[in-house]
């Protein structure tokens, strides 16, 4: 098949492997949710917005995270939107350009 995007699965940090001991591959819409996954947890607003207790200091910290999506070329701007429905679990959604709607979870892994 031919595809636009195509990347390396990365869940926790680590190369996903499948039973062969290759890595899993994914392909256009996963590789922009995982772009945009990578982009949130650099920044360090996921692990900020697990820390801030006030509600003002929340609200601008997913501020920030769907100002730091909407930054994705690869999204139709103004249809992110994010959801926390529980402490340190962020839902993200939005359009694509080439492949429609798009939704995904971001966790932030503490060690």
């Amino acid at each position: 098949m031919n595809y636009i995007y195509q990347d390396i699965l990365i869940e926790n940090g680590d190369v996903v492997l499948d039973a062969g001991r290759n890595p899993v591959l994914i392909q256009d819409s996963a590789v922009i949710a995982q772009d945009i996954k990578h982009a949130i947890i650099e920044s360090g607003l996921s692990v900020a917005l697990i820390g801030e207790k006030s509600r003002d200091g929340r609200a601008d910290l997913k501020k920030q995270i769907e100002l730091l999506v909407e930054e994705e070329t690869r999204l139709v701007p103004g249809t992110v939107t994010l959801e926390e429905p529980t402490l340190g679990n962020i839902w993200i959604f939005a359009k694509t350009r080439e492949f429609g709607d798009l939704q995904f979870e971001v966790k932030e892994v503490t060690n």
